[in-house]
């Protein structure tokens, strides 16, 4: 059930990103971190639900005019120690 939920707000997610106005770049951008959160979900959910939920404040912000990064810390949805290759 989680998966199906999970799948949904992706969905959702993506028909907003589609539908912003703006510049391309960041509709790009936007569109580059939801397909990456989009992959994590293949390997964990409750990784990929924390991001996406960071994912979905951030484009709250921008939906209503305001700078995601004036938003008070939250996280990122793409954690550093995650993108490092094992090893480094």
């Amino acid at each position: 059930m989680q998966e199906e939920r999970l799948a949904q707000v992706l969905r959702e997610a993506h028909r907003r990103v589609r539908a912003l106005s703006g510049a391309v770049e960041g509709r790009e951008r936007l569109a580059r971190r939801l397909v990456a959160i989009c992959d994590a979900a293949k390997r964990d959910l409750g990784s990929a639900a924390a991001r996406l939920s960071v994912f979905l404040d951030d484009l709250a912000a921008l939906e209503s005019g305001r700078d995601p990064d004036t938003l008070p810390e939250q996280g990122s949805d793409t954690p550093s120690r995650r993108n490092m290759p094992l090893g480094d």
